[in-house]
This record gives structure tokens, sequence and C-alpha cells, in this order.
């Protein structure tokens, strides 16, 4: 089957590879084709023989070519890339196909179906699995961090060949048929190769949003009820003899117009259009849907009597719309009628209603769908009397379908959460407390003296916020943002929004602060019973993750703050960084801080009576806590994911996970088993005494490395300036958010995306790895048994056996010799040469460590898919380096074509993106 497998894919990459080579010939002529393959060929004898003599020989026959030529070099590899990209990805839905035709009574593995039979087989019966479902929630987050270097455009692009390549694959085609598909795929190349690979502005906010939206709409919405009814079936088959329903544990959120953390761009006004804009996407696809139904739905009261509960909803219906045409004998399709206009009227609504916090309260216009429950009550209505009848075909179909739909998008789509870092709220408050005469100097009181402050203030029913807002722009903006969060629930949609979360919490006051803000907004009204926002600390560096425990345990004893629990049901989300603990501390001292952290609020949380749900917000690169999603959640502690779980899906790995139905399905699958597996562990995988504190001072020395390299050694910022494109992706023009949190030139001040981004692209791939070695290597020199201990953790620990194979990974990814290149780029050569020396003895000691802990000679030895994956990829991807590498030096030094060659270096960015993956 594998070798099959491999055979179509070559066939595949052959035939997109000759439709590029023709595109190629015929667009750039005949020299372009012949020079991309010289430089092909010569960089695949490179990677046969290599040598640092000859790769410099390489970048220097490419320093030679005008930047026309270097342009069209870039354009042939990068688009290359995209399409060797997709036809990897048709190899995985082949394979996917592969396994479920193939005739066998055991599921798949990594299914919800196989986590079901191991729970039962742990002795776990259905009614704890149903109550344990009823209580679950499992998020994917997407995000708009800008790792995902392509255009939608591109992307759209991509998707139409897929399409192409399914057809001629499992559509029977005649040989004429099969022609007319590959002369669709030789246009869409042909348009690939003549459109820009990169943008020429800045994507806006609602671009980035209708980005997201598109994908959710044009893959989700008919993949989440296939992998709802895959589930119930599984559990009919699994546990029978029980009528299950599943609630809608599946469910999906976004930062995409809420996420203002150092994005001036996203403002109160921006939420409200980005919550406009799904409404109004998700309105027109069920109304889509909904006139399909009715379509479908043309039963006859001739052969089929309704219940008088379902007439009595016809009649109420007909009563608001009385000019609504409908069949008299066909029940079903006028209810369907009746449903697609109310949503058409709540589309209406949504689109001209205007916001306004100062409004009264009122009750919504009849027939205006504020929230899901009434159009679910209606699609119900329909389902439960077809049921009654005996239509159970098109009640458990397409009525079902569209009933889970509702379920899970409401008439929202997706909850837009909000950010907003700790600093803003604090100098919010501030000015609030100063204009209310509470406090002169709130920012320069203690941390105590703070929290007592908010305490005081929140006990108290005096309002400090005039309707009319004074106060500076700043300010002003943080008060509005509350105020529209509370606008859009109460006037819009009620299921709408996710919670509010606090960057950079660092004391329990960061939370209060928002409280407070909220309060003042009609957020929190505690003697009305009343609380519409969660509130959630982000802890991402280390000194937070650590303290993390002891900052929720003082707002779990303090009585307002325990009253806000109570009216959100006792539950407190937390959410954990792995971007910028791992840009403070490595990869190793990241990854066990936010284990340390999940273990010790997870044990506050049930001690105190409060259900914990952790966030993750991980990233598509190792450096930022990237990797197989459902291996990540099975390295989770004991207990700490309990079938409650919120992660980020980040820049390129949205594209990557969602981008076909079949991938965005085995994808949620694997989630969905993980997290089953992890709510109902068995007594394997749980860590030894001695393995904790093995890694405590693994952790620790990997830390003390990394930061005597990065942060102590004052040679350390001008290599990575000048040896990496850091200053040239700060330009390009992926995402709307800016590069750096300040204009300071410093490695706190940047931002971890491009900060994992720069060291991809110069091939050094060191936040993914870097302390490794150097830690293993101290353990091994005290402990003369701890190499067998090291790999019996990684037998049998998933934490450590992830963690190591991500490590390898991204290990794998890295070539030392053309980072060596990138080093050349310094001005200051023996500089480059001492932190490069550093850089290349911590790499070796990293790839012997991983080699010894897994017993394996070479890295990836028993991964050959992947290996073979990087192998063919790496031909590609070295010219594209070479290239980027001559470009930086021709821009650095000055002089004529500056926007040219700026251009052309965003083109070899985005090109060695595709090439790498997992870049951000």
């Amino acid at each position: 089957m594998q070798a099959a497998n491999q055979t179509a894919l070559g066939a595949d990459i052959r035939l997109l590879g000759d439709l590029l080579g023709q595109a190629i010939r015929r667009l750039a002529g005949e020299p372009a084709f012949q020079l991309e393959e010289e430089i092909r060929a010569a960089a695949k004898e490179l990677r046969t023989n290599p040598s640092l003599a000859r790769a410099r020989e390489l970048r220097d026959r490419l320093g030679q070519l005008e930047l026309p030529d270097l342009r069209t070099l870039i354009r042939a590899f990068s688009v290359y890339f995209d399409l060797i990209n997709l036809a990897e990805q048709q190899a995985r839905v082949r394979s996917l196909r592969s396994r479920a035709a193939t005739k066998s009574t055991d599921p798949r593995a990594e299914t919800a179906e196989a986590a079901l039979r191991q729970i039962r087989d742990r002795g776990i019966s259905g009614e704890v699995v149903a109550e344990h479902l009823a209580t679950a929630l499992v998020v994917p987050v997407f995000t708009a961090h800008p790792s995902e270097a392509r255009r939608r455009t591109i992307l759209e692009k991509l998707a139409a060949v897929a399409q192409q390549l399914d057809k001629m694959e499992y559509g029977n085609l005649t040989d004429a048929e099969r022609l007319e598909a590959i002369a669709v795929v030789a246009e869409e190349v042909e348009g690939f190769w003549l459109s820009d690979a990169v943008r020429v502005s800045r994507p806006t906010v609602l671009g980035e949003v209708k980005q997201v939206l598109g994908m959710v709409e044009g893959r989700l919405l008919d993949v989440v009820p296939r992998v709802y009814r895959k589930l119930d079936a599984a559990l009919d088959r699994v546990y029978p003899g029980r009528a299950w329903h599943v609630s809608p544990f599946l469910r999906f959120g976004s930062w995409i117009g809420g996420d203002r953390d150092g994005h001036p761009n996203v403002t109160h006004d921006v939420t409200a259009a980005a919550v406009r804009l799904q409404q109004e996407t998700i309105l027109r696809n069920y109304l889509d849907r909904v006139e399909d139904l009715g379509r479908r739905l043309s039963h006859s009261d001739e052969f089929l009597t309704p219940s008088p509960e379902f007439r009595a909803s016809l009649a109420a219906d007909a009563e608001l719309f009385p000019d609504v045409p409908v069949a008299p004998h066909e029940p079903y399709r006028a209810k369907c009628r009746y449903i697609a206009a109310k949503i058409q009227q709540t589309r209406e609504f949504v689109t001209n209603h205007s916001l306004d916090w100062a409004a009264p309260i009122e009750p919504p216009p009849p027939g205006i769908y504020i929230g899901q429950n009434a159009l679910l009550a209606d699609l119900r209505v329909i389902e439960d009397d077809l049921r009654r009848v005996g239509a159970t075909a098109a009640a458990d179909g397409p009525v079902r379908d569209v009933s889970r739909l509702v379920e899970v998008f409401g008439v929202h789509m997706v909850q837009l959460d909000l950010r907003q870092h700790s600093g803003r709220h604090a100098s919010a408050v501030a000015e609030v407390f100063v204009a209310a005469g509470i406090s002169d100097n709130y920012l320069s009181l203690t941390p105590d003296e703070r929290f007592d402050l908010l305490a005081m203030e929140l006990e108290s029913r005096r309002p400090l916020v005039p309707t009319h807002l004074t106060f500076t722009p700043e300010t002003a903006e943080v008060l509005l943002t509350f105020r529209t969060m509370a606008a859009i629930l109460e006037q819009q949609c009620p299921e709408v929004l996710g919670p509010y979360i606090i960057s950079s919490t660092t004391e329990p006051a960061h939370l209060l602060e928002v409280l407070l803000l909220a309060r003042e907004a009609r957020l929190f009204r505690p003697t009305e019973g009343v609380s519409l926002v969660d509130i959630i600390p982000l802890f991402e560096a280390l000194e937070p993750l650590r303290s993390g425990r002891d900052i929720m345990a003082k707002l779990f004893a303090l009585p307002v703050y325990r009253r806000q629990l109570e009216l959100r049901g006792n539950l407190q989300e937390v959410m954990i960084g792995y971007s910028d603990s791992n840009k403070e501390s490595g990869f190793l001292q990241s990854a066990w801080a936010l284990y340390r952290a999940q273990e010790a609020i997870a044990a506050l949380g049930r001690s105190s009576g409060i259900t914990i749900r952790f966030f993750h917000g991980r990233g598509g690169a190792i450096g930022r806590g990237g990797g197989p999603a459902n291996h990540a959640i099975l390295a989770q502690p004991r207990g700490t994911v309990d079938g409650r779980l919120r992660m980020t899906e980040q820049g390129e790995m949205i594209a990557d996970r969602f981008g076909h139905p079949a991938i965005a399905e085995r994808h949620l699958e694997q989630v969905l088993n993980a997290v089953l597996r992890t709510s109902f562990p068995g007594e394997e995988g749980q860590p030894e005494p001695g393995w904790l504190t093995a890694l405590d001072g693994l952790a620790d020395a990997a830390r003390r490395s990394y930061r005597a390299f990065v942060y102590d050694n004052p040679e350390f910022l001008t290599y990575f300036e000048q040896a990496t494109c850091i200053g040239e992706i700060a330009r390009l023009k992926i995402g709307s958010r800016p590069a750096r949190r300040s204009s300071a030139s410093s490695i706190d001040q940047l931002r971890a995306i491009p900060w994992v981004f720069s060291w991809m692209q110069s091939r050094h791939t060191l936040p993914g790895w870097f302390g490794l070695g150097s830690a293993v290597r101290e353990l091994l020199t005290k402990n003369p048994l701890g190499l067998a201990m090291l790999r019996d953790m990684y037998a049998r620990w998933p934490f450590w056996t992830t963690l190591i194979d991500n490590a390898q990974m991204i290990l794998a990814k890295a070539d030392m010799t053309i980072a060596r290149l990138y080093a050349d780029l310094v001005d200051d050569q023996k500089l480059a040469s001492r932190v490069y020396d550093r850089i290349l003895a911590e790499y070796h000691d990293s790839c012997d460590s991983v080699c010894q802990i897994t017993g394996q000679s070479t890295l990836l030895e028993r991964s050959p898919i992947l290996k073979t994956s990087i192998d063919r990829r790496n031909p590609y991807v070295d010219p594209l380096s070479f290239i980027q590498l001559v470009l930086l030096k021709r821009l650095r030094a000055g002089g004529s074509h500056t926007t040219e060659l700026e251009t052309a270096v965003l083109e070899s960015i985005n090109g060695v993106a595709s090439g790498l993956k997992n870049t951000g």
C-alpha cells in the first residue's frame, strides 16, 4: 500500500513538474528553463558531496546573475515547492482513503473509535463516557499570526489544482475527460507563474478575517457533520444499546479581529465589523443550505400527517410572514421557506443594525435569530416530526446535518476571542482612578496594594466611568472595547464572543483590572447574577508560568472573583504561551515550565472546586510549540485535559491542516482521539519520580546554556541581525501585525514569530533545539546511568517522546553549511566565526544526544517518509537560500534597484517558507 502511494506521489510530482516546466519554457523562455535545471543539478550534486567551499562556489555563481534572472529562479523553485506540497497533500489523502477502504474490523489508528475501544477495554462504562462528553469542549482557535507567507490568491489556485487531482484519481474519467482535467491544472499552473508571489501591501484585519472565514465555509462546514456522524456511529458500535446524541463539544474560535495586543489596527469598530462579517457569512451559507433542504423535503401531507405541534409552528410562521409563498400540502418545505425568511431577515438586521451601548436593552424584533436557540428549535421541529412519521433517512441525514452545523457554528460562525496586553488595562484603570478621585498613583503601588484597592472597588457599587468618555484616546479605546463587547452580546448575538485574554499576566491585579472594566461596561453585574465574559490570564514568560498557581490561588480566595467564577459555571480557563517562554528560556526549559505550570494549576483547581480548562497557544514551528497536535495533547500531564481543551491553529498550519477536506477531517479525528485518550488515561505513560527530577535538572541546564548564549553574549544580537533576514522579514507584508512590540532593537522587543521565522530562513532552526545538547551532556557527565534513563523515558513517557521527536525533526531541517554562508553576511567575520562555532558545537551535541536517546545512528532513521520528504525538497530549497544570500548582500550594500531588490528578497523568503514548512 505504501509503495503504491509513493509511486502515485512520484507520478503527481512528475505531472506537476512537467506542467511547470512547460509554463517556464513558454512564458520565460528556454534559457530560463535551462538555467533552472543547471542550478537544480548543482544543488543536487552539492547534497551528494557537501562542502563549504563548493557551497560558496554555487552562491558566487548565482551572484553573477542579473536580478531578473534571479527572480525567475526564485519563482521557478517557489512554485515548484507549492506544487510539491500539494502532491504530498494528495498522497496523504490517498493514504487516508486507502486505509478507509481496507476490509478490517479494527478501526483506523488515531480515530475516535479507536480511542473509545481503548476506553471500553479499560472498564469505563457508556454512562461515564456519556457524562464526560456532556461536559467536554474542544476548540481549535484560528489566529492570523504572520507565518503564512502565501497570498490568498495562491492558496485558491492550489485548491483548484487539488480539486482536479482528486477528480483525476477518483472520478473514473475517460481519456478525454482526463486530458480536460490536465488542461485545467495547466491553466492554474500558468496563472500561478504569472501571479505575484508576495503581497504588494499588508493585508487588512478584515482581509485576514475573510481569508479564515473562507476556509471555514469552504472546508469545515462540510467536514464537521461527517466528523460528528462518525463519532455517533462509533459510539453505537462500541457502546451499543444506548440512544447516543453527542453534544456539540467540537467548536471553533478565532482571534482575527479581536486580538489587539500590540496591534493598533484592531479597534472596537474593527471587532464589531469582524463579528458582522462572521454573521453575514454563516447566515448566507445557512440560507443556501435551508433552501436546498426545502427542495429536498417535498414530502406531501397526503402520505403523512404532521403533528399538531408542527402545524402550530407553521401557523405562527405564517402569521409572521404572510407574504412568503408556500405549497399548502408540503409542510416541511413550507417550514424551510419560513426558516429561510427568518435567516434573510436576520442577515439584513446584522448588516444594518448600529450597535449602541447606551441604548436600553430590548427584546429582538420578531423573526430575528438572536443566537442559535431559535434557529435550532425550528430545525428540530422538522427533524423530530420527520422521525415521528418514520422518515428517518431525511431526519437523520440532511436535516440532522444542518442542525449539527447550527449547534457548532451558531449564527456567529466562530467565537471571537479578545486579547489585550495587561499594561493597557493598568494604564486605563490608573486614568479612571485619577478621574474618579480614587488614586493618583495607581501604577506606583505595589502589586498587593493594587490588588487590595481593586478588590475594594469591585465590592463597591458606585460607577467609575461616565457615559461620555473624556479620557485619553488610549484609555477611551480600552473602555469602548468593553462597551462594544456588551452591545454585541446584548443586541446582536449572545454566543459570538469568546473569552477575554490578558497578555503578559504577571500578578493577580491584572485579572481584577479587567473585571472592573467589565463591570463598568455592564458585562459583570454580580448583584443581578450576570456575567457575560470569561477572563483568562495568559502566562507566557518563565516566571509567570512558575508563579501562575499562586496568582490564581489569590484570586480564588477573593469573594468577588469567586462570584465571577460562580456566574461562569465555576470554570477558569488559563492560557499558556509557548512562544515567548521559548524565546526567553529556550525550548527545553519552556516545554518543562509549561508542563509544571499545568500540573500545579490543575491541582489548585481540584482542591478549590474550580474546573480548569487550558488554552494552549501553540505555533507551527517547533520553537513555538509546534508539531503534530495529537502528539502534543497526549504529552500533556495527567488530569490537565479531561475533555476540555482550546488550542491555537496559527499561520501556515491552518492551510496545512484544514486546506483539504479529507486532511481536515483526519486532523480533527486525531485531535478527538487524543483528547478522549488523555481524558481516560491508563497506567502507561506516567512519569516516574526520578524522571521529573531529571527534567528539572535538564531544563535548568538547557536554560543556562541558552541564556548565556542568546542574552548574555554581547556579540549575539549583531550576529542575529546580520546573519538572518530579520530586518527584511519585518518588511514582509505577511500579516497586519508589526514584527516588534516597539522600535527598540533587542531580542526582548522582537515578537516570537519573526524570531523563529528568521532562524528557519537562515537554516539554523535554532529555537527548536538550542540547549538540548548541553543539557544532556551535563546530565550524562554527572550520572553514568543517565543514558539508560533517558532511553527509558523516550520509550515510555509521551512528553519526552514528543519533545525529542520534535527536536529531531527540526534538527533534520537545519543545514549548518548553508547557515555558515549566512554567517558570511556579518561585517565582523571574527565575531561571526565565534558565534557560529558555538551554534555548530551545540548543533552537533544536540544531534548526538537525539541519536543516543532514540537509538539511531542518524536523524530520522525510523521516519523514512519524513526523511524522504526533506531530502526531496533540499535540492530546490538550497538554491533559494543561495539566491537569498546574494540578494541580501546586494540590498544591504545599497545603490540602485532597492525596491526591486526588496521585492526579490521577500519572494525568496516566501519560497524558503514553502520549502521548509513549519516556519513560524
